[in-house]
């Protein structure tokens, strides 16, 4: 979508209104930003969708797709707005899935199927890891090490300790 048309520019200006205000409130506890988003950026949001509504789209150009997109899914949209976990966008999903999305392609060449299911593990393993501030190769060093030594087979609940999430993980591979 262009932004140097007149309504581009309008569409830009709410987004830009709403993630400026998103990067306020990022460091505030859960309730606090949920309270925040209520009183400054439920009103943006009704007024952006007002406007998309009343706004004249037509065709198949990329504003009236974007605007038939934006009245499709309303209340995914606006579900920000009550929970202060929910990030404004999907942006972190979407960048933790890219590289599997670019290497969609080279895992038709895997060797087996066994093979190709191995590569999306340790890519999903990695992925998460990252995703939680942890130093990849240190943590699987760590998984490489211990689980050997465990006792899975009778305390699965010994694997929450390993989770990338966990006080023990981020302790030791933290970066």
């Amino acid at each position: 979508m262009k932004a140097d048309s007149k309504n581009g520019q309008i569409g830009v200006k709410y987004c830009d209104d709403l993630y400026r205000l998103e990067r306020k409130f990022k460091h505030m506890s859960l309730g606090k930003r949920r309270k925040q988003r209520k009183k400054h950026s439920k009103p943006i949001v009704e007024k952006f969708l007002d406007w998309v509504e009343k706004s004249p789209f037509y065709g198949k150009n990329a504003l009236a797709k974007a605007a038939e997109y934006t009245l499709n899914r309303v209340n995914g949209l606006k579900a920000f707005l009550n929970d202060g976990r929910i990030e404004i966008d999907n942006n972190l999903a979407e960048n933790a899935i890219h590289p599997n999305v670019i290497g969609r392609k080279n895992w038709l060449f895997s060797v087996s199927e066994a093979g190709a299911k191995a590569s999306a593990i340790c890519l999903s393993i990695a992925e998460i890891a990252k995703a939680n501030g942890v130093d990849f190769y240190q943590y699987l060093m760590k998984l490489m090490t211990d689980l050997p030594n465990l006792d899975i087979q009778r305390n699965l609940e010994i694997l929450n300790q390993y989770m990338p999430w966990s006080k023990n993980i981020q302790a030791a591979c933290g970066k």
